[in-house]
């Protein structure tokens, strides 16, 4: 299956979280003009885990933070994660991540 395929909302996040793979986050990260990295898919598999095992939780970047630090090469703080979705981790990494539009104030 190819991102033309998915079912989208109005702001391009899939409509059916189950759907994903990482073939697709590929797609969705180039239409975001973001490179994926092994920290960058660290961040949309947390984001991921995070719904799917946590009653739909979708945690801010204070918490992606706590939540990643011990299994981050280095310092880990919010800088590193706007570095890898500019347009703000919750926002851009969890549209990569297949997961609905958080409704949090910020981001893009």
């Amino acid at each position: 299956m190819v991102l033309a395929d998915l079912e989208r909302d109005n702001h391009g996040y899939l409509k059916n979280l189950n759907e994903w793979n990482e073939d697709i986050a590929a797609e969705l990260a180039i239409e975001e003009g973001i490179a994926l990295t092994d920290d960058s898919l660290k961040l949309i598999n947390f984001l991921r885990d995070e719904y799917i095992n946590n009653n739909a939780n979708q945690p801010n970047e204070r918490n992606m933070v706590k939540g990643l630090k011990d299994d981050w090469k280095g310092k880990l703080s919010t800088k590193e994660l706007y570095a890898l979705f500019p347009k703000g981790p919750a926002k851009q990494a969890g549209k990569i991540a297949g997961l609905p539009e958080t409704k949090r104030k910020g981001g893009y």
